[in-house]
């Protein structure tokens, strides 16, 4: 048992890190402040919580982006299913595909509302 404090400041050190380089739209149930001061606090209980509870789903070693756990994508538009704050388009004319989808569909939409309307109203 002489060696468990030693084992708590490992984890310890490994989740303050952990937590410090993880990504802000990826850290699970709390916001990523309040997991590095329950860490930082709570050296132990914090760093568990952290492991089974904050830690990014498919982070890598340090909680950052890399993790082998990631289902590869198999969207016609994978540059909208990226991490939070990161939408920007990557490829132009899959950008222009997709605003034509959405102004068709909001054509139709509209084209079957004229309808609607124009039939209860008995025209």
């Amino acid at each position: 048992m002489p060696y468990l404090g030693l084992l708590v400041m490992v984890l310890w050190v490994f989740c303050l890190i952990d937590v410090i380089t993880a990504d802000d739209g990826g850290v699970r149930f709390l916001p990523k402040i309040v997991w590095l001061l329950l860490v930082v606090f709570l050296p132990l209980a914090g760093s568990l919580a952290w492991l089974f509870a904050g830690r990014p789903v498919g982070g890598g070693i340090w909680g950052g982006p890399g993790g082998g756990n990631r289902r590869a994508s198999n969207s016609v538009f994978p540059e909208y299913e990226t991490r939070p704050g990161r939408q920007a388009a990557q490829n132009p004319d899959a950008d222009a595909e997709f605003l034509r989808q959405c102004r068709e569909r909001a054509e139709e939409q509209r084209r079957l509302e004229r309808e609607r309307r124009n039939r209860d109203l008995g025209f």
